[in-house]
C-alpha cells in the first residue's frame, strides 16, 4: 500500500509526466480514509453538534413519510388488496437490510458529512464516489422541485377550503400555468416556499431541526388520529380474501412501496451535527479475592465499549416507526372500504368522506402539507451537506466548503441547492420533471415523488453502501494476497460483488417480463456461488461501534434485492443512468482530478487524509 498522505495529484500537461489517461486512472483510484475522531469544527469553521437521538429519529421520519402515506397505501391496495399490508412489511424488511448497512457506516464514520458519497470514497475510489454524488444530486434536485410543486398545489387546495377564496386563486400561483405546449409551466408559490425553507436552513441547524420536529410531530399525530378514527369504521369482512390477486401482486406492490421508506439515509448525512456519534472504549479493572491471597488483576483484554449510538438509533428507529405507521394505515383503509372501491387520487380521504367523516379529510390535507414540507426541508438539508463534503474534498469549487462562522451552516451550498430547486419548480411541472427521471411506470403522482427522490438511492446509494460494508470489513493484510492468476483477493471480492449485482438485475428482468423461471433460478444460483466466495475466501474484521449483523450475507442480500428493484423501473431510467455517468466522468476528468485535495497537509481539516488504494486493486 502506498504511503498514507502521499501526493497523488495528477500531473498537468506541462509537467511532461504520465499521459492524460494514466494520470486520470491514478487520480480515479484514490481513496480517502477518515479517522473516527475527525474534528471538522476546528478553527470555528465547522458544523456544530446540536442533534440528539430524538431529532435524528424525527429527521428520518420527516424525510420518509410525506403526503404519500395518505395516497400510495390505497393506490397499491387497488391491485394487492388487503395484502398491501404484507407488501409494506416485505418492503420494510428489505429496507431494514439497507438501514443496518447505513447504521454501521454512520457509526464507523461518525464525524464527517457525506453519507453514501463518503462511504464510497473510503471503500472504493474517488471516481466511483463522484459518480454516486452526481446520481444522487440529480434525483435530489429534481425531487425537491417536484415536491415543491406538489406542496404549492396542496397549499392552494387548503386555502380554497375558505369559501371566498375557492375558485379565485389564479392557476399560475400554485397549480401552474402552462406555456409553449406544456413545456414551460409557471408556478410562483413553489419557489417562494423553497426560499422560505432555504432561509430557515441557512439560519441554523437548531432552528431548522425545530421546524422539522414540529411538522413531523404534527404529521405523526394526524396519522395516529386518522388511524384511530378509521378503526371504528373497519369491517373485517373487507379483509377477505386477503390476497385476491395472489402473492405475485403482493410482491409487485412491495417493489413499488419500497420507495415510500426512502429517507432514513438522511440521518447518515447529519453525522457531523449529531451530538454523540463517537464510540468510547473503556477498560475495566476488576479486583477479586482468590483463596487467601488478594490479587489485583487488570483485565485489559476484557474491555467493553460504551457505544454512543445516536446515528444507528436515528436510522433504524425512524425506519421502524415508518413501518408501523404504514402498516396501520394499510389495515385501516382496506378494512373501511372494499379494495375494489378505493379511489385513485385520494383513496384515504374518499374512504372517510364515504363514511361521513369529512373532518378527517381536512386533517389529511393538513397532514399532507406537513408531510411534504418535512420531506422537502430534509431533502434540501441533505443536499447542502453533500455539496459541503465535495467542496472540502476539492471535487467541487471551494466555495461549497465554506461554513458560516456564526450560524455554522454551509451557507453557499444551501443557497445553491435552494436556487436550483426554485428555478426547476418555477418553470417545469411535475410531469416534465418526472419525465427527466424516467420513472413513468409508477402509478401515482405522489407515489412518483417518492420514486423521484429514491431512484438513485437504490441504484447508486443503497447498493453501493451495502457493498461498502463488505469491502471495509476486509482485513487489509489479506487484500494483497494473490488469488487466481494475476487477480488479487481484493479484486476477486469486488468481482463477486459485481456478479451479485448483475444477477439481481437479471432476476429482476426475468420477473418483470415473465421469463422462464429457470433463468431466475440460474441467476440466483450464480449469486449464491459468488456469495460463498465472499463468505469463505475473504477475511473479515469487526468494526468499532455498531456492527451490521450477518456480514457479508445481509449486505449481499441487500445488493441483490436493490438491483432487482432497479430492473422494475422503466428502461429509460437505465439510459439516463448511463448518460449521466458518462457526463460525470467528463466533469471529473476536466475538473475533479486536478482539484481534489490529495493530502492532509493541503486540507483545512487535518483529520482527513488520502492514500492510494493497494497496488493489487484495480
Amino acid at each position: 500500500m502506498e504511503e498514507e498522505g502521499a501526493d497523488h495529484r495528477p500531473p498537468s500537461s506541462s509537467s511532461g509526466g504520465r499521459g492524460f489517461l494514466s494520470g486520470l486512472c491514478a487520480a480515479a483510484l484514490r481513496r480517502k480514509p477518515i479517522s473516527a475522531h475527525a474534528a471538522h469544527a476546528a478553527s470555528g469553521e465547522g458544523l456544530v453538534r446540536q442533534l440528539g437521538v430524538f431529532e435524528l429519529v424525527l429527521l428520518g421520519i420527516g424525510a420518509s413519510i410525506g403526503a404519500g402515506i395518505f395516497v400510495v397505501t390505497g393506490t397499491v391496495a387497488r391491485d394487492a388488496g388487503p395484502g398491501v399490508t404484507i407488501s409494506f412489511v416485505l418492503a420494510g424488511a428489505a429496507c431494514v437490510l439497507n438501514a443496518l448497512c447505513y447504521a454501521e457506516l454512520a457509526s464507523r464514520f461518525p464525524a464527517v458529512v457525506g453519507g453514501a458519497y463518503l462511504y464510497t470514497y473510503a471503500a472504493f475510489n474517488e471516481l466511483t464516489a463522484f459518480l454516486v454524488f452526481t446520481q444522487l444530486m440529480l434525483d435530489y434536485h429534481i425531487g425537491a422541485a417536484s415536491i415543491a410543486r406538489s406542496l404549492a398545489s396542496y397549499f392552494v387546495q387548503f386555502l380554497e377550503l375558505i369559501p371566498f377564496l375557492k375558485g379565485h386563486i389564479p392557476t399560475w400561483i400554485g397549480h401552474g400555468e402552462e406555456f409553449f405546449g406544456g413545456v414551460v409551466s409557471v408556478n410562483i408559490l413553489a419557489p417562494i416556499l423553497l426560499i422560505i425553507l432555504t432561509t430557515i436552513l441557512c439560519y441554523g441547524v437548531k432552528e431548522s431541526s425545530a421546524v422539522n420536529t414540529f411538522m413531523t410531530t404534527l404529521k405523526i399525530v394526524i396519522v395516529i388520529v386518522v388511524v384511530f378514527a378509521g378503526v371504528f369504521e373497519v369491517d373485517v369482512s373487507n379483509w377477505s380474501p386477503f390476497m385476491p390477486n395472489g402473492f405475485k401482486s403482493v410482491v409487485t406492490g412491495a417493489t413499488v412501496v419500497f420507495f415510500a421508506y426512502v429517507g432514513f439515509d438522511a440521518v447518515a448525512n447529519s453525522a457531523e451535527e449529531a451530538k454523540k456519534p463517537q464510540v468510547i472504549s473503556v477498560t475495566t479493572h476488576i479486583c477479586y479475592y482468590d483463596s487467601m491471597i488478594f490479587a489485583l488483576t487488570s483485565l485489559s483484554a476484557h474491555a467493553f465499549k460504551i457505544l454512543q449510538r445516536d446515528l444507528p438509533i436515528g436510522i433504524l428507529g425512524s425506519l421502524l416507526a415508518c413501518v408501523l405507521l404504514y402498516v396501520a394505515v394499510c389495515l385501516v383503509i382496506t378494512g373501511m372500504v372494499p379494495y375494489t372501491l378505493l379511489g385513485e387520487d385520494a383513496p384515504l380521504a374518499e374512504a372517510f368522506a364515504a363514511k361521513g367523516l369529512k373532518f378527517v379529510t381536512v386533517l389529511i390535507s393538513i397532514g399532507a402539507v406537513a408531510g411534504l414540507t418535512t420531506t422537502l426541508l430534509v431533502g434540501l438539508y441533505v443536499q447542502s451537506r453533500l455539496y459541503l463534503g465535495l467542496g472540502r474534498d476539492g471535487l467541487l469549487p471551494s466555495i461549497f466548503a465554506k461554513v458560516h462562522p456564526t450560524r455554522h451552516t454551509p451557507l453557499h451550498s444551501q443557497i445553491w441547492v435552494g436556487c436550483v430547486a426554485a428555478v426547476l419548480a418555477g418553470l417545469f411541472n411535475v410531469h416534465e420533471l418526472s419525465h427527466i427521471l424516467s420513472v413513468g411506470t409508477l402509478v401515482c403522482k405522489l407515489q412518483l415523488i417518492f420514486a423521484i427522490t429514491s431512484l438513485q438511492h437504490i441504484t447508486t446509494g443503497y447498493s453501493v453502501v451495502s457493498a461498502c460494508v463488505i469491502t471495509l470489513r476486509w482485513n487489509d493484510k489479506t487484500t494483497s494476497c494473490r488469488s487466481l492468476g494475476n487477480m488479487s483477493i481484493w479484486q476477486e471480492g469486488v468481482l463477486c460483488l459485481v456478479i451479485i449485482a448483475l444477477c439481481g438485475f437479471v432476476a429482476g428482468m426475468c420477473y418483470r417480463f415473465s421469463y422462464a423461471i429457470a433463468f431466475m433460478i440460474i441467476a440466483l444460483l450464480i449469486a449464491v456461488a459468488a456469495g460463498f466466495a465472499l463468505q469463505f475466501r475473504q477475511v473479515y474484521v469487526d468494526p468499532p461501534g455498531f456492527s451490521c449483523p450477518g456480514v457479508p450475507i445481509v449486505p449481499m442480500v441487500s445488493v441483490f434485492f436493490n438491483m432487482l428493484l432497479f430492473a422494475q423501473l422503466h428502461e429509460e431510467a437505465w439510459y439516463r443512468f448511463v448518460i449521466l455517468s458518462l457526463l460525470a466522468v467528463g466533469v471529473y476528468a476536466g475538473y475533479g482530478q486536478y482539484h481534489a485535495v490529495p493530502s492532509s497537509s493541503d486540507h483545512p481539516h487535518p483529520a482527513v487524509a488520502y492514500h492510494g488504494i493497494p497496488s493489487e486493486a484495480p
